[in-house]
């Protein structure tokens, strides 16, 4: 909720553009910006003297009934507005190039700074609100950079070029014309106020639409089960009846904002026509110059509304400034230091040949910690020595904080105060990719990459040998699951692996943890997934795989954990004990608790089993 906050005060608090902070994604661009907005005066500079052609044609042709000079002049406003078409073509290309460049750029490096946040960042922002910040907010910006640039400068050189050449011609026929400017301003500016609340009014519903229909089709098979279509169709049918009637609100104001222009270009245009027409006959000026007036009061008020309309642009696309910008301002509450990002390289430029070789021997030192956006402590002065190839299981009821102690040893968190070593050495002098390169992490909820199945798989471990990668998949049993694929291990997974089940998920989630050779294995109730015979043949490979390895085992079944060497119960986000199986079924606390009612559950269900 925390990002629906900062929405709402943007919208209100709005200091400056902050054009300085997008200086770095612009800086490689110049040359194209300027050849753009060079050009695009240029465009601009050709509408202002179109009607100037005009007025010769009027007073030199018209008037004085003579066609001497018209073959110059007619090759001259041909080569002008060839010229004027080169401009505007050169210009638009490169506005799209911009826009493009500058949409990749800022992209590439959200998406690269979203690499290095920590997961404390994902924890409190949706992913919803992280894509709008890579997607949107940066299209948004390209588009202003580059069409909005390019049209800012041809209506606001329009205008003043109009007004200077108007001043210049006739001062007083100028001023009835300049009289309408103001008005049409306080009108555009009063229907573009409306027409930003209605706009954003429909992004908003159009954003519950769109969550109406994935938890239409996510959520599905649950709608069916308790018969809730009934209920699912009344609520989408409201919602889409306000996006309607929001929709034609909006469209009545843009209705009535064009109808204004064109009623503000027709004063202009009548007054030009009266002060103009008295003024021409009595000599004061020339047919000619009535009718360059009368091409630039039709001319000018499309260009002012345009003004009008930037500057409500630039207001909400100071929003996306501000959030694209606190996204890549975002420190993570995880990050190396200078002298190790020195020594050992970071995520996008690994110094591999100064990677010291991982044991696996882990210290936690006077731990203490509690989340970034928490208030409690959940470990206070915690010690524990883990030494190389000893396996530590982690055991509670659901939501007890089992993931505590492995999302420090990974580095995930950092301790609040305390120290981890590895191999004697505290973690934090040494690059998390390190760390994390020596670690085979499987989940619960396994997720696969959209791709094949080989493809996954070698995000192990990429410079694996298919005789490595089938080792690897027939250990945890996952050949027999590739062998009822159509294409084998070029079949595809799907995103996220939707069409495989999660047991099939799982079991290419282990061959991928175990294809990388860690020496540190996280199991975050990774054979809950599973059917009992297979997570048999599954704990039967781990545990030969484990032999050297040190290992985190976070457990479902208990029974799966007996032969850990140190079993840490969890209460409340705090271990409560630890010892060996033997020790804590000695002392009848709460791992006692846990096992035997987790057995006599076991039993019952085999119970049932056996009658059916």
């Amino acid at each position: 909720m925390a990002h629906k906050k900062d929405e709402q005060k943007e919208y209100v608090s709005l200091p400056y553009f902050g054009i300085n902070k997008l200086l770095p994604y612009l800086k490689p661009y110049c040359g194209t910006i300027i050849l753009m907005v060079t050009l695009g005066l240029a465009g601009g500079f050709v509408d202002i003297i179109l009607p100037l052609f005009q007025r010769y044609a009027l007073n030199h042709f018209i008037a004085l009934g003579t066609l001497d000079t018209l073959g110059r002049f007619i090759a001259a406003y041909i080569a002008v507005l060839a010229f004027q078409v080169i401009a505007n073509t050169i210009s638009a290309y490169q506005a799209c190039r911009v826009e493009m460049y500058v949409g990749r750029d800022m992209k590439r490096a959200s998406f690269n700074h979203l690499q290095t946040l920590a997961f404390s960042y994902y924890n409190q922002n949706s992913v919803g609100y992280i894509h709008a910040r890579v997607m949107s907010d940066t299209n948004r910006i390209g588009s202003l950079v580059s069409w909005g640039l390019m049209d800012g400068i041809w209506n606001i050189s329009y205008i003043l070029g109009a007004v200077a050449v108007m001043l210049t011609v006739n001062l007083r026929l100028a001023l009835w014309v300049l009289a309408i400017v103001p008005l049409t301003a306080l009108a555009a500016a009063f229907f573009q106020k409306k027409l930003v609340v209605l706009n954003r009014r429909i992004r908003e519903i159009n954003s519950q639409i769109t969550g109406n229909f994935n938890e239409g089709i996510t959520g599905a098979k649950t709608t069916k089960t308790l018969v809730i279509e009934e209920k699912m169709e009344q609520d989408f049918n409201e919602t889409t009846s306000d996006m309607k009637h929001t929709s034609i609100h909006t469209t009545h104001y843009r209705a009535m904002f064009s109808s204004m222009i064109s009623f503000s270009a027709s004063l202009a245009l009548a007054l030009v026509l009266w002060r103009g027409g008295i003024i021409t006959m009595q000599g004061v000026i020339e047919i000619g110059t009535l009718s360059v007036f009368m091409s630039y009061a039709l001319g000018m008020m499309e260009p002012v509304q345009w003004v009008v309309k930037a500057i409500s642009d630039l207001i909400t696309v100071q929003v996306n400034v501000e959030r694209f910008t606190r996204l890549m301002e975002t420190k993570s509450d995880v990050r190396d230091t200078m002298e190790v990002i020195e020594k050992y390289g970071d995520s996008f430029d690994p110094k591999k040949e100064n990677w010291e070789p991982l044991r696996g021997d882990i210290i936690f030192e006077d731990i203490s910690f509690k989340y970034p956006d928490g208030d409690e402590y959940v470990l206070e002065h915690f010690n524990l020595h883990v030494p190389q190839g000893t396996t530590v299981a982690i055991v509670g009821e659901t939501g007890a904080g089992k993931s505590t102690l492995v999302n420090l040893v990974c580095r995930f968190f950092e301790p609040t105060s305390g120290r981890i070593l590895i191999d004697g050495k505290d973690a934090r002098e040494r690059s998390q990719l390190w760390l994390h390169s020596n670690i085979g992490y499987v989940l619960q909820t396994p997720h696969l990459f959209s791709g094949t199945v080989l493809e996954n798989l070698r995000y192990g471990n990429p410079d694996a040998t298919m005789e490595q990668i089938e080792a690897a998949v027939k250990s945890v049993s996952a050949d027999s699951v590739i062998a009822r694929m159509d294409k084998g291990y070029d079949s595809d997974v799907g995103e996220g692996g939707d069409l495989l089940s999660t047991g099939e998920k799982q079991l290419l989630s282990f061959a991928r943890a175990i294809l990388a050779d860690p020496r540190i294995f996280v199991l975050d109730e990774a054979t809950s997934s599973i059917d009992t015979v297979t997570e048999k043949l599954i704990q039967d490979a781990i545990e030969h795989l484990m032999k050297g390895r040190t290992s985190f085992v976070i457990a479902h079944r208990l029974s799966t954990i007996r032969q850990a060497d140190v079993i840490l119960v969890v209460h409340d986000g705090k271990i409560v004990e630890q010892g060996t199986h033997t020790e804590l079924i000695s002392k009848r606390g709460a791992y006692y608790n846990l096992y035997t009612r987790q057995f006599r559950e076991e039993a019952v269900q085999d119970a049932f089993a056996d009658k059916a």
